[in-house]
């Protein structure tokens, strides 16, 4: 991570991290990135929850539309990458349980 790191970055995500509601997100990202970028994010993270709960590349190619690149892409980040795809689903996990 150290080799992406900078002020900039770290604007951006302090600048994320001041947003209170899925709303404000929608406003940010949407003026942020294109709809294509958008779909893009979201498609990952839905990957990293169907491989985080089992499901197998097929299986997943097939729901989200991705490809087999992008599901072993996310597998690798999941398994040896930051623990950022893993700390956020774990995140999203408590908040449902509650």
């Amino acid at each position: 991570m150290d080799k992406i790191r900078n002020e900039h970055l770290d604007a951006l995500f302090e600048a994320v991290l001041k947003l209170k509601t899925v709303d404000e997100c929608y406003s940010f990202f949407a003026d942020l990135c294109t709809v294509s970028e958008l779909k893009s994010l979201s498609q990952r993270l839905e990957v990293a929850v169907m491989l985080k709960n089992g499901h197998i590349y097929n299986d997943i190619a097939a729901k989200t539309g991705a490809s087999t690149a992008t599901i072993s892409r996310v597998n690798r980040c999941i398994n040896y990458g930051e623990n950022g795809y893993n700390l956020v689903i774990e995140r999203m996990n408590e908040r449902t349980e509650k």
